[in-house]
């Protein structure tokens, strides 16, 4: 399986703006900017993006592996918080909020950890990733 995006950028760094499009068509020519990354204006980044792949990726796992144990959750909310520092990103913090009928907390915390460290994008990243995982 292969999947494909577009950047297409126009001008400096700081001034000049891009856009995305993915093999979906989910971002079609979505804008980012200095600003959208850096500051607060308006499009999406790279960072935010690759916070979105972490979340739902790990999510997904999670779910198979749950599978493998004999659970099915009710749900999995998932937020990455990924941390760009000196030029790199050095970290996606990863908190999880699971409705998983029957499971022990043991039995949770195991799968949740597989599923963090073996998750693609978690595979990809060459960065600390951390979990706070809780059942609700």
């Amino acid at each position: 399986m292969k999947r494909t995006a577009t950047a297409v950028w126009n001008g400096s760094g700081k001034d000049g703006n891009g856009n995305l499009t993915t093999q979906s068509t989910t971002l079609n020519k979505t804008q980012y900017s200095y600003k959208s990354r850096f500051e607060e204006g308006v499009g999406t980044n790279p960072e935010e993006l690759i916070a979105a792949a972490h979340a739902g990726c790990f999510a997904m796992k999670l779910s198979f592996v749950l599978g493998g144990a004999g659970f099915t959750p009710d749900t999995l909310d998932v937020t990455s918080t990924v941390t760009l520092e000196d030029g790199a990103i050095k970290s996606s913090h990863l908190v999880l909020k699971a409705s998983i009928p029957g499971i022990s907390a043991d039995k949770f915390k195991e799968c949740a950890d597989d599923a963090k460290a073996n998750c693609p994008v978690s595979k990809v990243l060459n960065a600390e990733i951390t979990l706070d995982a809780s059942l609700v």
